[in-house]
């Protein structure tokens, strides 16, 4: 109530003051470019324009014989070395069961005694390398889990696709821009002014805020100034922010703010 209250009081006084209006942009705060680090076919597109995807959704999927071989190497890599070193342990838990047993007795002949402890002491080097070898090999194996993972591209966060690059069967360049997202929770509106205007603005001041186009009216707040890029224009943007209150509200969309005088 009071929040409706504050609303009628602005925008009623705005008629009885001399206002400024002005006209402004929906724009989104969070933008993500998808882009690929690999080059490889799409294989699979699992999303189009306008749809709304959430955090984790797959957006594509690549295929790239070169990685397939990769993957299938890594494997076979790691299989190979547990299987060596699985050879190399039971060696040397059956040499060491030999030297237990030679101990119970009462006379060692120290020529066998000597001859088990030099091949248990070949047979644990062997072990530990082929241990190392398992410990690459798993780590080769994550290396090409992870860029499985850019081969399946996911969205990084929850938006609507904006922009569509790709299609099933072309191929991707390590660095292209594939899929654009915006996220239509953090809206925001710009609104670019002249110089002379500078001096009826500041960051935090409350503006009425009018979208048109889903005839929704609330009132917004002065996030930020920025000078604008092009100095010829002498231009300053303002952005500001606001509840949409879930309001079907989406980047581009046109929208009117007032500027009170004083």
């Amino acid at each position: 109530m009071k929040k409706i209250l504050i609303v009628s009081f602005l925008l009623i006084s705005s008629l009885l003051a001399e206002d400024i209006t002005l006209t402004g942009t929906i724009v989104s705060d969070g933008q993500k470019m998808i882009g690929s680090r690999y080059m490889g076919y799409v294989k699979k597109v699992f999303v189009k324009l306008g749809d709304k995807v959430k955090r984790e959704d797959e957006l594509y999927e690549m295929e790239s014989a070169e990685f397939d071989i990769m993957k299938s190497q890594a494997d076979l890599m790691l299989e190979q070395s547990k299987i060596v070193a699985e050879f190399w342990r039971k060696r040397l838990e059956n040499i060491n069961k030999k030297k237990n047993k030679l101990k119970k007795r009462k006379k060692i002949p120290m020529m066998d005694l000597d001859d088990l402890e030099a091949q248990a002491e070949n047979f644990k080097g062997m072990l530990d390398s082929a241990q190392v070898m398992v410990e690459q090999a798993s780590i080769k194996v994550k290396q090409m889990a992870t860029i499985f993972n850019y081969l399946k591209m996911k969205a990084p966060s929850d938006g609507v696709v904006v922009q569509k690059n790709i299609k099933v069967g072309d191929m991707i360049m390590p660095g292209m821009m594939t899929i654009m997202l915006v996220d239509t929770e953090n809206l925001e509106i710009a609104v670019s002014i002249s110089a002379s205007m500078i001096s009826k603005i500041y960051v935090g001041k409350r503006v009425p805020i009018d979208i048109p186009a889903i005839k929704y009216r609330t009132i917004g707040k002065i996030k930020a100034v920025i000078p604008d890029a092009n100095p010829m224009t002498h231009k300053i943007q303002i952005r500001i922010e606001f509840d949409h209150r879930n309001r079907d509200i989406f980047p581009g969309m046109y929208a009117k703010v007032l500027i009170h005088d004083k």
